[in-house]
């Protein structure tokens, strides 16, 4: 990374734009970038999972979501504490503490909006489970960033 200046977006000469721009954007926004790529895999893994539970096995969708949340969560601490936050426990203390506080965070956001407003959707107002679980994945995305980045995660 030597060689790489970060770039920040108001830098950038849209006309010409080349890789040495783009890899000073991600080196700026690293982490932003990380959580994003990583967030679109956990949600893929999410909407996969569910998909398998509810229309391959024929599980309740509201049991599904919640199976499907497990799944995601399960790989969003792994990839977060690696790739994004790139976190480091020196001792297995700290590293349950974290890895529990991840849990209840994402308990929090899997209550409020993968399940319980997934459920709201579909069981009051009746809205297409696929296009419902769309809804609450932006909004789990942007709660469970705030969550780690501020609690979780957050830099001594």
């Amino acid at each position: 990374m030597n060689d790489i200046e970060k770039v920040t977006l108001k830098d950038i000469d849209w006309k010409h734009i080349n890789w040495k721009t783009i890899k000073g954007l991600y080196f700026n926004y690293k982490e932003i970038v990380n959580y994003l790529v990583f967030g679109g895999l956990a949600t893929l893994v999410n909407f996969i999972s569910y998909y398998i539970f509810a229309r391959v096995i024929g599980i309740d969708e509201v049991i599904s979501s919640g199976l499907s949340w497990l799944c995601s969560v399960i790989f969003a601490y792994i990839t977060n504490k690696i790739f994004v936050f790139e976190s480091e426990t020196k001792s297995k203390r700290q590293l349950l503490k974290e890895c529990v506080s991840f849990f209840l965070a994402r308990i929090i956001s899997g209550i409020l909006c993968d399940v319980g407003t997934f459920a709201l959707m579909v069981r009051v107002f009746n809205i297409n489970d696929i296009f419902s679980k769309i809804v609450t994945q932006v909004m789990v995305v942007i709660v469970n960033y705030i969550f780690s980045k501020f609690i979780v995660f957050r830099k001594k």
